[in-house]
């Protein structure tokens, strides 16, 4: 007799999800997931005495994923990091290779596969003027290779958005490698 009951409610679950109206849900569970209360970020609420939501940074933070760099922004900031600054990573060959790949994408454009300032850019003549690394007037060190990667100079633009900071010191050392190279 169960078993009986058990099968007609089944056919009827079953009957029902088959021959119902298509257009209408038969049951919603747990409606909050489907229709979730929105919340705007820069509309007035009482959640703040100035009745603003958007709130800046605390003073003094850091976002994740980022470090100080105390290097300024100047021409003197430009020669302090050339003298002082030094790369604080042991890099594995796996980490060059990396750093290769990185070079080709971020650098090689302009400078060349092999720094000698003759980039895709530069041979169609779109860039003109970028100088070797093996340069003798430039005298690049890695913290100052660091330095531009991070502000950028002259034409060339910051690539600390697109390069952490770890990334960012293996580009420094492929340069420096690519120097070496080209002064040989």
């Amino acid at each position: 007799m169960k078993f009986n009951i058990k099968i007609s409610i089944l056919l009827a679950v079953l009957l029902q999800s088959c021959w119902g109206d298509k257009g209408v849900p038969n049951f919603e569970y747990m409606p909050n997931m489907y229709e979730s209360l929105s919340y705007e970020a820069y509309t007035e609420n009482n959640l703040f005495a100035d009745s603003l939501s958007a709130r800046l940074p605390v003073e003094g933070t850091i976002p994740r994923g980022y470090s100080l760099y105390e290097y300024e922004d100047t021409n003197e900031g430009y020669d302090l990091a050339k003298i002082e600054l030094k790369n604080p990573y042991e890099l594995s060959d796996e980490d060059m290779l990396k750093a290769k790949e990185l070079y080709t994408v971020y650098c090689g454009v302009c400078h060349g596969a092999k720094g000698a300032g003759q980039g895709i850019l530069v041979k169609r003549e779109k860039i003109l003027g970028i100088p070797s690394y093996a340069d003798p007037g430039r005298a690049i060190t890695s913290g100052s290779t660091y330095h531009v990667i991070y502000y950028g100079k002259n034409t060339m633009g910051s690539y600390a958005n697109q390069l952490n900071e770890k990334e960012r010191w293996m580009v420094t050392s492929y340069v420096m490698k690519l120097k070496s190279d080209l002064s040989k």
